[in-house]
């Protein structure tokens, strides 16, 4: 699959994935034990499972993959469903066994409250299973998945699309010794309905936790929290303090109380600050080097004297790539299925996020009493 049409100048999403995979950051991708596709049977068959929001450009997304076929969609609400297969041509299931029977594998786009019951039928049927984020509820009910995907011997992966951002794509190809001191993130958003079931931290604060723990390679030590409700009767803007056991904090804020999207994470580690923009897809790098040090990808640089040492700061703007994350989730998704790579979150990765989060959700239901 390619992002571009245009001969020549496509972006080839399969090799982008192949070479990421290819190469060893901390713990980021774990290969499962899965049943991949027989050699007999060439296109895997996509449905999905919820077409709201995030479900109908995933939908979207299988339609256009050029080696997948999209079996069709399920969705609770009559009127999206009717809109979706109008605008789509997809076949609409008016059921989820009748979608699984045409699939083999889905797409799970739904409220988190329901993503175990409708995840444990995709894998008790023999499905391979893509689960956007947080993976569950409770860990029990990840435990659950995690164990029946093993079970079955199906893939099973997690969509946390900000692992694919261009931002910390370009982060993981600077060539940078990725060893963190502290990292600071702040993820804010204006107030919407979509996602309040849930507290801001399965909402929106776990999509840094789990890009924090691809980050930084040791266990976490322990944790601290708060958080206060503005709009709703869950907690909307919470801030964490995440220690791990090699010396690394992590300070998190998030909130879906404020004017603006703001989606920040700063990354100092000696001699290095980074900076990600995960709106705008951007990376930013500060070093400081020796004064006779070369650094060819440096676009500026200043001297810095202290203690007699002569020392320069330099500035660096790795060149991004413009890639669709969800597409190329979608690709990893049918590579993995297909047993060329691994999902780039397993279902492993997306439980341990949720671990912490809830870990974080009691330190605040804690404080606040």
């Amino acid at each position: 699959m390619t992002i571009s049409g245009k001969k020549g100048k496509t972006i080839c999403l399969r090799g982008l994935v192949s070479f990421l995979l290819g190469k060893s950051w901390n713990r980021l991708y774990i290969r499962p034990r899965v049943t991949t596709m027989s050699k007999s049977k060439s296109r895997v068959a996509v449905g999905v499972v919820g077409t709201g929001h995030l479900g109908e450009r995933h939908l979207r997304n299988v339609i256009q993959h050029k080696t997948a076929d999209c079996s069709g969609f399920v969705d609770s609400n009559n009127d999206t469903a009717q809109r979706i297969s109008k605008e789509t041509n997809a076949n609409r299931f008016s059921s989820l066994d009748e979608l699984l029977s045409a699939s083999d594998a889905v797409i799970v786009a739904v409220p988190t409250s329901d993503h175990f019951s409708v995840g444990k039928a995709c894998l008790e049927q023999g499905k391979h299973l893509f689960m956007e984020k947080p993976i569950c509820s409770t860990l029990e009910e990840a435990d659950r998945l995690v164990e029946l995907a093993a079970q079955e011997g199906k893939v099973l992966q997690v969509g946390h699309v900000e692992r694919l951002n261009p931002a910390v794509l370009t982060l993981k190809e600077a060539n940078i010794p990725l060893e963190p001191r502290y990292i600071e993130t702040h993820r804010l958003a204006p107030y919407r309905v979509r996602g309040t079931e849930v507290p801001v931290v399965l909402d929106l604060m776990i999509h840094d936790l789990d890009v924090i723990l691809s980050l930084v390679d040791s266990p976490v030590k322990r944790v601290s929290a708060t958080g206060v409700s503005i709009m709703t009767e869950s907690v909307d803007i919470a801030n964490a303090r995440v220690w791990f056991e090699n010396g690394c904090v992590a300070n998190i804020t998030s909130s879906r109380v404020a004017k603006d999207y703001v989606r920040k994470l700063r990354l100092f580690e000696r001699d290095v600050y980074i900076t990600i923009d995960f709106l705008l897809g951007l990376t930013e790098v500060y070093k400081v080097l020796d004064a006779d040090k070369e650094d060819p990808d440096a676009l500026i640089s200043a001297p810095l004297e202290r203690n007699g040492r002569h020392r320069k700061i330099v500035y660096e703007k790795p060149k991004q790539q413009k890639i669709n994350a969800l597409a190329l989730e979608l690709e990893n998704f049918i590579d993995a299925i297909e047993g060329k790579t691994a999902p780039i979150v397993s279902g492993d990765d997306g439980r341990e996020a949720l671990r912490l989060a809830l870990l974080i959700q009691e330190k605040i239901e804690q404080d606040i009493g």
